[in-house]
């Protein structure tokens, strides 16, 4: 964690900006292996150039914050406090002389802002959003680790949605078999796990329900499990019984899709360049019009995080990068269809961390 603080610290040298109020709970486990949900409540890492830095968190969880490993000073705060004055109080006794304070724009609401700007009236606020971008998207070995497991954990939750496939279960139900398996094993979802079957598969992000799954649905499944604060995210589409040959065609066009884009992927390869193989697959089988969203997005802390892969999105990839690549068609009467795979760039070229099959299920 240190060494991540020291990164920031660099970069408030030599931009001259006095220090960084980092807010986004992902942001502040990144920097300080502290986990935290606050609700309305104020949490915050305060990062200076050249001295300790600080966390400012609920009363409640400052003994959760020190027992984490933060190794400097965590500055509690009741619910009859007034945090914000707190906060500036706690900065202006360490730095006596603020002219750039830099902010995460990207998550500060505006009553959050105008609360500092009160404060700190005579201050240059500018954005700290890229820099944590461009060193989080960019996995060491120890997270890369992490995100393995999480994929595996992910493999082992469609194992158990597949297997629980039967004529007359509901999407519920199967929700409710995933989760509880996943929590036997002691960890959680990454996001709400879902399942749609039928013509509700062809909703990118559909809401599982009480539907019962009939024989010639496609059932699509996607999930991610987190993994001592790492996420993985996959979805999977398999057959209940026979399907038609139009229903055949769309699953093995956005299974090619996925698999053509992955070869793609190595150092230098831009993400635009990953979305128009992909697209032109699904484009050129006369599907384009049902691919309604991007190719993916970055993960790891987060589950959606920088960068996105999209048509529009001129970076180059770099080795240490993760993210998914999910191509989909949804026709609404005739399927829908998401095959999506966690990867990671490597010095000379690509690895799949998710490895449930992707050859077409039929369940009977």
């Amino acid at each position: 964690m240190d060494k991540r603080i020291k990164k920031i610290q660099s970069y408030l040298k030599e931009n001259r900006i006095d220090l960084a109020f980092v807010t986004t709970p992902d942001n502040i486990f990144y920097f300080s292996g502290f986990r935290s949900n606050p609700h309305e409540r104020l949490l915050g890492l305060v990062i200076f150039q050249d001295i300790d830095p600080f966390m400012i968190c609920p009363k409640m969880e400052v003994s959760d914050a020190k027992a984490s490993g933060w190794p400097f000073d965590v500055i509690g705060h009741s619910d009859t406090d007034q945090p914000w004055e707190l906060l500036a109080n706690e900065i202006q006794s360490r730095a006596k002389e603020i002219s750039a304070f830099a902010i995460e724009k990207g998550h500060l609401t505006v009553e959050r802002y105008e609360a500092l700007q009160s404060r700190f009236p005579h201050v240059r606020f500018v954005s700290i959003d890229e820099q944590i971008n461009r060193l989080r998207v960019i996995k060491d070995e120890v997270e890369i680790e992490k995100l393995k497991k999480a994929a595996e954990l992910a493999d082992f939750a469609i194992e158990v949605g597949v297997n629980a496939v039967k004529k007359g279960i509901t999407e519920l139900e199967i929700v409710h078999i995933i989760e509880n398996a996943i929590k036997e094993k002691g960890c959680s979802m990454s996001f709400e796990t879902t399942v749609l079957s039928g013509p509700k598969a062809a909703s990118p992000h559909g809401t599982p329900g009480n539907r019962k799954i009939q024989k010639g649905d496609f059932v699509l499944f996607d999930l991610g499990v987190v993994y001592e604060g790492y996420c993985s995210d996959i979805t999977r589409t398999v057959a209940f019984g026979e399907i038609t040959e139009e229903q055949r065609k769309i699953y093995e066009t956005v299974k090619r899709s996925n698999e053509e884009t992955i070869k793609a992927v190595k150092p230098g390869v831009r993400c635009m360049d990953l979305d128009k193989i992909s697209r032109d697959i699904i484009t050129e089988a006369g599907y384009g019009e049902y691919y309604t969203h991007r190719l993916g997005h970055g993960l790891g802390i987060s589950v959606h995080e920088f960068p996105s892969v999209a048509g529009t999105n001129e970076l180059p990839l770099k080795p240490g990068m993760v993210f998914t690549i999910e191509p989909g068609i949804y026709k609404a009467d005739t399927a829908g269809v998401r095959i999506e795979d966690d990867v990671v760039v490597t010095e000379d070229g690509v690895e799949v961390l998710t490895k449930y099959p992707k050859e077409l299920i039929i369940v009977r």
